[in-house]
């Protein structure tokens, strides 16, 4: 097993490493705008786009640079560009000179340009077959060969996209969550749209030679998706986002050399993206507020809660059984010293049956005094609602209803908290 720390010290391990971890860093970090403009498939359509100019600019690196690495990488990454440029537009004069739809304008750039790219990379394979091979690269990712020229260049990259959200941070909160504040403070949303879209651009040309012009789309919304159900505003997004991003560019890295035995070996860019998407599903599942199998054990709680307190009303109305309540609500009910031994309300158990009471019976005062429902259809309300009343949302709803004494049924109202009836 490899040591961690010889991914940041070793020089064949160190480029690769550090490499996709900032290129990561900054796709999550565009991806977050992307996200919150609802243009995710945007990402999908301008890396395909691109591929047309990485065949080209292989051909013509071959031709100037054949023997310069740099300059092999520098017109690679200006024919991308170009071409993603090329793309976008084409989906803006699509979309608003000509009234396309925005699925169908980005569908239609990304099946046209990624033809030509595939009809250029055909071409290639029979004349050049060498050119074609390094064009292959750039379509599902090469990250084990990438230098300290791509270091460098994504860490360029990354504090360029730091210093965007850091100067323009209040714009894009207010662009992206409040448009009508935005238009009303005089903020040119269009500019900001332009300037995003290009970093954008740039994000998927620079992460195409680590996970590829099929894969880079992951990149930009898996960490931003993985972000959200842990954030509760804008920055703990963008600092979420992130951290999934680096995390992601590392273990895609480490368990492409940690995983693989002595007969095959896992490519580095589909790792990083199948380890962004674990941390995705992962934070998806159990991520503390929002997260599906949290949430559906909050509602199993709150289901069991609802139905301990129903056992206390119907022990403190008196109200006879066929058969003894289930053993994991009786055993339940004994643990919180609700009953005794015999089954019989004890003090607290009673204390809160009467309360369970009282906000049943304060919210059918409510349904007939405020809402206007007739007294024999406000029974099944009250009783869900009963279930989610707050000692604040309780003091208000008695103030409101001036303390009342008796329930539209003329049945009395238990007294609340010690002072309440004072007032």
């Amino acid at each position: 097993m490899i040591p961690v720390l010889d991914f940041f010290t070793d020089p064949v391990l160190r480029p690769s490493a550090i490499g996709s971890m900032l290129m990561c860093l900054s796709s999550a970090l565009v991806g977050v705008i992307v996200f919150l403009r609802k243009r995710s498939l945007i990402g999908e359509t301008l890396s395909h786009a691109t591929f047309p100019g990485v065949v080209l600019g292989v051909a013509v690196a071959a031709f100037l640079f054949p023997f310069s690495d740099e300059g092999s990488a520098l017109a690679i990454l200006v024919g991308a560009f170009l071409f993603a440029y090329l793309g976008l537009k084409t989906v803006n004069v699509l979309e608003n000179r000509l009234h396309v739809k925005s699925d169908s304008a980005l569908c239609f750039v990304l099946a046209s340009f990624f033809g030509v790219g595939i009809l250029l990379a055909s071409r290639l394979q029979q004349t050049h077959p060498l050119w074609y091979k390094q064009a292959l690269a750039f379509l599902y990712g090469q990250t084990a060969t990438m230098t300290n020229m791509h270091v460098m260049i994504y860490t360029i990259f990354g504090l360029l996209i730091l210093g965007f959200i850091v100067v323009f941070y209040r714009y894009l909160e207010a662009i992206n969550f409040d448009s009508a504040f935005a238009d009303t403070l005089g903020i040119r949303s269009k500019r900001l749209d332009d300037t995003m879209f290009l970093l954008i651009v740039l994000a998927i040309v620079v992460g195409i030679r680590s996970v590829g012009v099929v894969l880079m789309a992951g990149m930009l919304i898996c960490p931003a998706i993985a972000a959200r159900p842990l954030s509760r505003n804008l920055v703990h997004h963008f600092i979420f986002a992130g951290a999934i991003g680096i995390a992601s560019g590392f273990l895609g890295n480490y368990l492409s050399i940690l995983i693989p035995g002595q007969s095959y070996s896992l490519p580095t860019g589909p790792m990083i993206l199948l380890s962004s998407a674990a941390i995705c599903l992962l934070s998806l599942l159990f991520a503390p507020n929002n997260g599906l199998i949290i949430r559906y054990l909050r509602i199993r709680k709150f289901r069991f809660q609802c139905t301990l307190e129903n056992a206390l009303k119907s022990l403190w109305k008196g109200q006879k059984k066929d058969k003894p309540f289930p053993k994991l609500i009786h055993l339940q009910l004994k643990r919180k010293n609700w009953i005794d031994q015999e089954g019989k309300l004890t003090s607290a158990g009673k204390a809160m049956a009467e309360k369970i009471i009282r906000l049943h019976r304060l919210w059918e005062v409510y349904l007939v005094d405020y809402l206007g429902q007739k007294a024999d259809k406000v029974h099944k309300t009250a009783e869900e609602l009963e279930h989610l009343m707050s000692p604040d949302l309780e003091r208000e709803l008695t103030d409101l209803l001036n303390n009342p004494k008796l329930d539209p049924h003329h049945q009395p109202i238990p007294p609340g908290p010690p002072g309440r009836d004072a007032l």
